[in-house]
């Protein structure tokens, strides 16, 4: 299935409308069973699909990791991924229910995070990562280079895991929750640690994409955007180092500054 299509649309510019054709990124419902019990529908971007099925699975603490799970089967045409579990946390797979999840996140999402987050409150980072400045605007510049179909979209949120040398995986989608799960999921799958390892982000740092991260195991997030303060609240907490406003040769550390060198 096509990530990108093309529309005709009517563009004003100069004192006058033209017809143009336009890229927009495709909005994907995925539905996800989990042996045969119906989870949750995501809206997301069609690619990297099992990716995101088990990032999302692991993060919400439906299952413990990738061992828990046999299979993953993605029917892409009906919009379907079968999963077969050998363990399922029934605390959080029954207090759910059935849910959607739109690309936008929203309340929905919300409802997702509340309580499987509680038990992040205090577990601290121990990443041992530093990164100089100039190593963060190399990274940034790279990132910025991978995220060809926001800059043909501008419809999407684009997130990448690195290390200190080199970006490791790239993954975007239009939920900047999803995103971040495709990471996951990925690091997952392929036994990657992640504790010395950051995340680069192309939206705002909100507390819930700051819990996200902590979920992922990394100390250090780096975002084009800013975070908000009760992400940086959050940080603190948990010992995440906080970048944000990289641009060109400047960018503000919020968090975590023993890290940043």
């Amino acid at each position: 299935m096509d990530i990108v299509s093309r529309q005709k649309v009517r563009r004003f510019e100069a004192g006058t409308f033209q017809e143009i054709e336009s890229s927009v990124a495709t909005e994907y419902p995925l539905t996800i069973y989990v042996n045969d019990q119906e989870l949750v529908t995501i809206v997301c971007t069609p690619e990297h699909l099992e990716d995101l099925v088990v990032g999302f699975l692991t993060s919400e603490g439906i299952v413990r990791g990738p061992g828990d799970i046999d299979s993953v089967d993605i029917i892409e045409a009906t919009g379907h991924a079968q999963v077969s579990a050998n363990f399922v946390n029934k605390f959080n797979a029954k207090y759910r229910g059935k849910r959607y999840i739109t690309s936008c996140c929203g309340k929905s999402r919300e409802n997702f995070y509340f309580q499987s987050d509680a038990s992040l409150v205090n577990v601290k980072q121990n990443s041992n990562l530093k990164l100089t400045t100039d190593r963060i605007f190399r990274l940034m510049e790279k990132f910025e280079q991978n995220s060809a179909t926001f800059h043909q979209t501008g419809g999407v949120h684009n997130a990448a895991l690195c290390s200190s040398a080199d970006i490791i995986y790239s993954r975007m989608d239009i939920g900047r929750h999803n995103a971040l799960d495709k990471i996951y999921g990925r690091a997952l799958k392929d036994g990657t640690a992640t504790d010395d390892k950051a995340i680069i982000f192309s939206g705002r740092i909100s507390s819930e994409i700051l819990v996200k991260t902590a979920k992922l195991g990394c100390g250090i997030i780096l975002s084009r955007s800013a975070p908000t303060e009760l992400a940086i609240n959050m940080a603190e907490e948990l010992n995440i180092t906080t970048v944000g406003f990289i641009r060109g040769d400047r960018l503000n550390v919020y968090s975590g500054f023993e890290r940043i060198t």
